[in-house]
């Protein structure tokens, strides 16, 4: 693990009158998602939950044992897939089939500084949707469902009033948010506006009271590095997978 990678892992609980130490809520970021800021969208039980499929892939289990797999396994759904985040490499459940691995690093930001390109972004809603959808499509920042545009709030930027540039928010556990859904048209890269939109989505999650999350290939250097001149720095690697039924 990276130097870097040292931002608190455990947070203490006040428990029976004394201290305890307890996993980061950022430790396992599907599973709190779903039984926090998602629950509202979150199918399944006690054992394994996804969120709606319209919204997006992401599903977990409660934990590694043959029931909560098995019940995580009925529910990726038929014809599509699931993603699995989780903080150790991960076992695909029985009757998956794995479709593709990566490993992740999930960065955190206590504050994001100011400065960069003055940008006039436009909030983007219902009426954007097919459009952030087709960006979302063309530069593959991550899953984007028709729905995923609902997850959190969204800005983008239009160019002659095509949009060529977004950011928003996907992940909400309590206390957090993910930057998400982070791209640029090829033809308008290069002039600052996605690290900018990063930027103001992210102050604008810090001035609510939440703290900003990201996730980002950990193979993709150039990308981590971007991140960290936002504030942005690695709490711990991820392992992602996504599966499909057998």
């Amino acid at each position: 693990m990276e130097a870097r990678e040292n931002l608190a892992f455990v947070v203490p609980w006040f428990i029976g009158g004394k201290y305890a130490m307890a996993p980061h809520l950022l430790h396992r970021p599907v599973w709190n998602a779903l039984n926090s800021g998602w629950s509202a969208l979150a199918e399944g039980g006690p054992r394994a939950l996804r969120i709606d499929p319209r919204y997006g892939p992401f599903a977990a289990a409660a934990d590694t044992g043959p029931a909560a797999q098995a019940a995580l396994a009925a529910l990726v759904p038929a014809g599509g897939e699931a993603w699995i985040v989780e903080p150790d490499p991960i076992i695909a459940p029985p009757r998956t089939r794995i479709l593709r691995e990566a490993v992740l690093v999930q960065m955190v930001a206590v504050d994001i500084p100011g400065g960069g390109p003055e940008l006039d972004p436009v909030p983007l809603g219902e009426a954007d949707a097919a459009e952030m959808r087709a960006l979302a499509l063309m530069t593959r920042p991550g899953p984007f469902l028709p729905l995923t545009h609902r997850l959190g709030r969204f800005i983008g930027i239009k160019a002659q009033g095509r949009l060529v540039a977004m950011a928003g928010e996907r992940m909400r556990i309590t206390g957090f948010a993910e930057i998400s859904g982070v791209c640029t048209h090829p033809e308008h890269r290069g002039k600052g506006y996605a690290k900018g939109l990063m930027r103001l989505v992210g102050r604008s999650m810090l001035d609510r009271g939440e703290t900003p999350f990201l996730h980002a290939y950990a193979a993709h250097e150039a990308t981590v590095a971007l991140y960290r001149t936002l504030g942005f720095e690695v709490r711990v690697r991820m392992h992602m997978m996504v599966i499909a039924a057998a």
